[in-house]
């Protein structure tokens, strides 16, 4: 494996944006080049790129480019438009928080200033600590997480948290790799996650590239997978944590966490702290993301259905926090998360 592709899923140069096209791999590598908003909204709502840390670390960077756009533009037009720009950009996906997390951060940087060019070099400088902060938050998460990993531990993991996800070396996938620098990991199992097939596509190929033992597992064999393979821990990201621990992740997480406890397995969510939504109170209240019955039914352009038969699509689930074992983020680990735990840890 190329080594730099931890931080070359997403490149920055004043004034472009490369993002590793996800919707290819693994047959193909190849960059899509993003010089507008226009063009960032559309990679994310396509899931050129995907993940709740590259989501927010793309957005930012497409604030950048809104200023860029602005730069010959008086400062109270300029403004207005890179706010406009800013609304534009919050509803390109709903349910992952770290992209109103990265925008939030944008627009505060953003009215600090009151001159085009000014506010051009903060957005820029602000945009690159996102994604700096989360490369170290995922170094962090790894070395956190993976001290809860015993020798010769066997792991299962559920879509695709790792390095094409973040800025960094990934959230679940993070632990995972550094168990296994570590010699503690025998082989990791990829649930396939249907109907993208994150863990089929994404998951194995970066674990095989690392030279990672990694098996892949249809989502319906799960539970048996966990059974017969004497699977140690369940590994998984979140696209955003409720107040009182819930999580929503991808679609498939919840059956997961469920089958884990009934077979007294392990359950370990991995997430920054810009993935924490203390607004949200529980996971009722998570905004799911449905996308089109076609992904479903179709195979590219091929029906797996009959032509008369839609399907429900929703993108996650939510996990309640009764049935996570521990919740790790960069700022420490949360055992048996709740919602005082959860207030402590933002407070610290």
């Amino acid at each position: 494996m190329d080594k730099s592709l931890p931080n070359r899923a997403i490149q920055w140069q004043p004034y472009t944006l490369r993002l590793l096209d996800q919707r290819s791999l693994p047959g193909c590598i190849q960059f899509s080049t993003i010089t507008t908003v226009q063009a960032a909204h559309a990679a994310i709502q396509t899931m050129v790129v995907r993940g709740a840390p590259a989501i927010g670390i793309t957005a930012a960077y497409a604030v950048v480019l809104s200023a860029y756009a602005q730069q010959d533009t008086a400062w109270p037009a300029a403004c207005a438009a890179i706010e406009q720009d800013i609304v534009y950009l919050a509803t390109a996906r709903p349910t992952a928080v770290n992209l109103d997390w990265a925008l939030t951060r944008m627009r505060n940087c953003l009215h600090q200033h009151n001159h085009v060019t000014q506010a051009l070099d903060a957005l820029q400088r602000e945009a690159v600590a996102i994604h700096d902060e989360d490369v170290a938050a995922n170094a962090k998460m790894a070395e956190l997480g993976s001290a809860y990993i015993a020798q010769h531990s066997r792991v299962m993991t559920h879509c695709n948290a790792g390095a094409l996800a973040t800025g960094g070396i990934g959230t679940a996938l993070g632990v995972i790799r550094q168990a296994h620098s570590q010699g503690k990991i025998e082989y990791v199992l990829a649930n396939e996650t249907r109907p993208w097939l994150q863990g089929a596509r994404l998951t194995a190929w970066e674990l095989a590239q690392e030279q990672i033992d990694v098996q892949l597992v249809c989502d319906s064999a799960a539970a048996a997978a966990l059974q017969a393979h004497a699977v140690d821990w369940v590994i998984v990201g979140a696209d955003r944590v409720a107040a009182n621990g819930d999580a929503a992740n991808k679609i498939g997480t919840l059956s997961l966490a469920i089958i884990t406890r009934h077979l007294g397995k392990k359950f370990m969510l991995v997430a920054p702290v810009s993935s924490i939504d203390a607004n949200t109170p529980d996971g009722a209240h998570i905004q799911i993301e449905h996308r089109p019955g076609r992904e479903v039914t179709h195979i590219g352009d091929q029906h797996v259905s009959t032509p008369e038969v839609d399907a429900w699509n929703p993108v996650f689930d939510v996990t309640p926090a009764q049935l996570i074992d521990l919740l790790v983020t960069e700022k420490g680990v949360i055992e048996q998360p709740d919602k005082t735990k959860i207030a402590a840890l933002l407070e610290s």
